[in-house]
């Protein structure tokens, strides 16, 4: 109509088209040839094994994501699992050395406790035990306080020893609680005798927890380190024989009229938690231990001085 010639697009089989129809037609009947070929005489295998190498690389590329996905999910969930695991193996542990912890304990006061019960049976009076609930160590008094009182017929003067010997003595009672001094205190003294050959004396409180004085020895005593002490009994306080310490050292001063000596207390001073009070009553007329012997000329250390007691 304006000078140029209209193509008919409505025929599929014009120009282009025609072409693209032989095209796919060929590729069919290649596709078919090919088929019968792999089908009926296996001639295409090696092919096969070519394009399967070929393709890996794509297979792999396309499942990539998906592997990432799974793997991540079950790293995750393997790492949320071992971290609520370590965590629940922490308490755990935790509990058990709680448990432990409490099970030595026992065990160490269940020894302790075994060893005053084989001291009871060496005693012939009639013994209670008792725990240590504070304790008052200074240069100028050692003492404890106990959880028996006067409802538990505590009595002061009443005889406190451990599973090793002699600790001290009762000096107050209340209803519930009790003090005691024990014979490490400067203003304690004790009647003992060398078991070796039953020379009687008095050991003294030095205030050291490690140390007793024996200063009324005569310097030709037969005293020698190693010498055990027990107690004599003669204040009627302490039950007779029962080890108070242990000789350690003697000294004789020439032209002095005494010796030095020293011993080391058999009860575990610094360590008994558990001990046990000797329920027998003074003898009448008994008096203190410091009374009772030797008279003890040296002044003792100043009592006015207490230290805080510390639980």
């Amino acid at each position: 109509m304006y000078g140029y010639k209209q193509h008919d697009t409505r025929n599929p089989f014009t120009g282009r088209h025609r072409m693209l129809a032989l095209r796919l037609a060929l590729l069919v009947l290649l596709s078919c040839a090919l088929m019968i070929l792999d089908h009926r005489h296996q001639q295409l295998d090696r092919l096969h094994d070519v394009l399967s190498v070929l393709v890996t690389p794509v297979r792999w590329a396309v499942d990539a994501p998906t592997r990432a996905v799974l793997w991540s999910r079950e790293n995750l969930a393997a790492r949320q699992h071992l971290i609520t695991r370590n965590r629940q193996l922490r308490e755990q542990n935790l509990r058990i050395q709680g448990d432990l912890q409490r099970l030595q304990a026992l065990q160490a006061e269940n020894e302790r406790l075994r060893e005053l019960l084989q001291s009871a049976r060496q005693v012939d009076q009639q013994v209670m035990i008792s725990e240590i609930l504070a304790v008052d160590m200074n240069p100028y008094r050692h003492q404890v306080i106990l959880n028996r009182g006067s409802l538990d017929a505590v009595y002061p003067g009443q005889a406190l020893i451990d599973a090793h010997g002699v600790l001290g003595q009762v000096t107050h009672t209340g209803p519930l609680q009790s003090t005691a001094l024990l014979i490490t205190d400067p203003n304690h003294s004790i009647p003992v005798e060398i078991n070796r050959n039953g020379l009687r004396t008095i050991a003294q409180g030095t205030g050291n927890t490690s140390r007793l004085d024996l200063p009324y020895l005569p310097s030709n005593a037969d005293v020698r380190p190693g010498d055990l002490l027990v107690s004599s009994a003669l204040a009627g306080r302490f039950p007779r024989g029962y080890p108070v310490g242990i000789v350690t050292e003697v000294e004789v001063i020439p032209g002095e009229r005494f010796a030095r000596v020293t011993a080391r207390p058999a009860a575990r001073i610094d360590r008994s938690r558990e001990v046990l009070m000797v329920t027998r009553r003074p003898e009448p007329g008994g008096n203190d231990d410091r009374s009772t012997d030797s008279p003890a000329t040296e002044p003792a250390a100043p009592a006015t001085l207490p230290g805080e007691m510390q639980p």
